[in-house]
């Protein structure tokens, strides 16, 4: 299994020429790292949600494998992919569950404090999906940042050479998108 992220490089790029086995090897050498942020992202859910880590894992790895067309630049790049994905797939299954259970709250995230810097309660989902909507039309970075820190669970640096800006600006960035996320969740101006 390769570690380095020169390796994992090189077998993103031969995915992207069609090898399915370095998809199989990228899946494997990255699945502990995804499933430790899938974890941390479904124990901030609300008690009696259905989704598992795992499930959210391989339910990610499954809507990726067709992602072979995609041009992989390295594992960040990977990893970024793999939080939008993730991010896609937790409000399909909230959306679904709304559906399923016409009448009740749809089901909630409880964002971790780096997000909720004011709010003790759970998120709703779907309105964290509808505010990242809504500021990805002001400004998509702030999106990518949210999506890198929050889902693919992304340091600062990291994310700042995914997105090849520099720390402080994700910093920034993390911190005003915090608070217009908040704001229009909350229902005022943002």
């Amino acid at each position: 299994m390769a570690k380095d992220p020169g390796e994992v490089s090189v077998l993103l790029r031969a995915w992207h020429g069609g090898d399915d086995g370095a998809y199989r090897e990228v899946s494997s050498i990255l699945y502990s790292e995804l499933r430790r942020q899938a974890a941390h992202v479904v124990r901030r859910r609300r008690p009696g949600t259905t989704m598992q880590a795992t499930a959210l894992v391989h339910e990610t790895f499954m809507r990726l494998a067709d992602a072979h067309r995609v041009d992989w630049q390295d594992r960040t790049h990977f990893l970024a992919v793999a939080a939008q994905t993730m991010r896609r797939v937790l409000v399909d299954m909230a959306r679904a569950q709304s559906a399923v259970k016409r009448g009740e709250r749809p089901p909630m995230v409880e964002l971790d404090s780096n997000i909720a810097a004011r709010s003790e309660e759970p998120l709703d989902l779907i309105a964290l999906d509808k505010a990242l909507e809504g500021l990805a039309a002001i400004d998509p970075r702030k999106v990518r940042v949210v999506e890198l820190r929050y889902f693919a669970g992304l340091s600062v640096e990291e994310t700042a050479d995914t997105l090849h800006v520099s720390a402080d600006t994700v910093r920034r960035d993390w911190r005003l998108a915090r608070l217009w996320l908040l704001r229009a969740i909350e229902g005022g101006a943002p």
